[in-house]
């Protein structure tokens, strides 16, 4: 029997599913705004299927992204919205609610996918520092999460690790074969950039699931507690132009609940510890997730354990 962490599936398109607006503004954060209902009950349905940490929805809610929009100044008010909907969902969920961590959100800062864009070490650190002091006093751990480059990942787990709060860091990584960051690096040479920092786990997320199959030793290899949430997309073009994933990016037909709970579980086969789900999928996948796990003999835990 092995201790698992159950993570919740996607929210952003989860959010997009739901919802009559197919064609948000300011992306997952157009719905803190304009449906934050919505917000919270996706929280909440990720809770019932029986997640145990969910993250709160500001993805998009970075300088750089609304500076695009000339909103800037709103990331404070959305970002205190996506902690205090994470809040009042967890709250709603009463007894299932006990126990679950809420996690900030540390996402790539200049375009998903595309390590052509991330920006300087510096100029990097800056901004995640920014958004880390609007989310630290309101989260339990920080999950800097879709990071396509070393440089990248080291910028935003440093930030991360200086509130003293657990870190964990989830590359993204090349569709094709999943030993390598969407940089070409190498998930070793990735891991060495976090040396010196204290970082509580390694994942890799937003890829094909079977590449995260592919990942998992090397993953392992680091030492640390690791895990993996891929998305239900077909390949990730090279060329992806951030902003535009419906006119990029097919959803692969063959990734049912059952079929992605049977990749997860080779996941955990070969040591990973946290599981979950990224885009295009839903509660219903974490739901047969979950208990699948307990099928096999697993324990669902939260992040301190029990």
């Amino acid at each position: 029997m092995t201790d698992i962490i159950l993570l919740e599936g996607g929210t952003g398109q989860e959010l997009l599913n739901r919802s009559a607006n197919k064609t948000p503004r300011h992306w997952s954060a157009e719905y803190l705004l304009t449906e934050p209902d919505l917000v919270r009950a996706v929280h909440r349905d990720y809770i019932a299927a029986g997640a145990r940490v969910i993250t709160v929805n500001a993805y998009s809610a970075s300088f750089t992204r609304m500076a695009l929009l000339g909103e800037e100044d709103r990331v404070p008010e959305l970002q205190r919205l996506a902690w205090e909907l994470a809040h009042a969902a967890r709250d709603d969920a009463g007894a299932a609610g006990h126990g679950v961590a809420i996690a900030g959100c540390l996402p790539p800062l200049n375009g998903t996918y595309r390590p052509d864009r991330v920006r300087q070490f510096e100029e990097n650190l800056a901004e995640y520092r920014r958004l880390v002091a609007l989310q630290a006093p309101h989260v339990d751990l920080f999950r800097c999460e879709t990071l396509s480059s070393a440089d990248e990942g080291r910028a935003a787990a440093m930030a991360a690790a200086e509130t003293g709060l657990p870190v964990w860091v989830s590359w993204t990584l090349d569709d094709a074969g999943g030993t390598a960051l969407r940089s070409g690096e190498t998930i070793a040479e990735a891991h060495a950039a976090l040396a010196g920092l204290t970082v509580s786990a390694v994942l890799a997320n937003c890829t094909a699931p079977e590449a995260i199959s592919s990942a998992m030793p090397e993953l392992v290899a680091t030492g640390l507690p690791t895990g993996g949430y891929a998305n239900g997309f077909m390949p990730i073009p090279r060329t992806f132009m951030p902003g535009k994933t419906l006119e990029q990016v097919a959803v692969r037909q063959d990734l049912n609940p059952a079929a992605y709970a049977r990749i997860a579980m080779e996941w955990v086969a070969r040591g990973a510890t946290i599981v979950g789900g990224c885009c295009e999928t839903g509660p219903s996948h974490i739901a047969k997730l979950g208990t699948d796990l307990l099928a096999a003999g697993h324990r669902i835990v939260g992040i301190h354990g029990g």
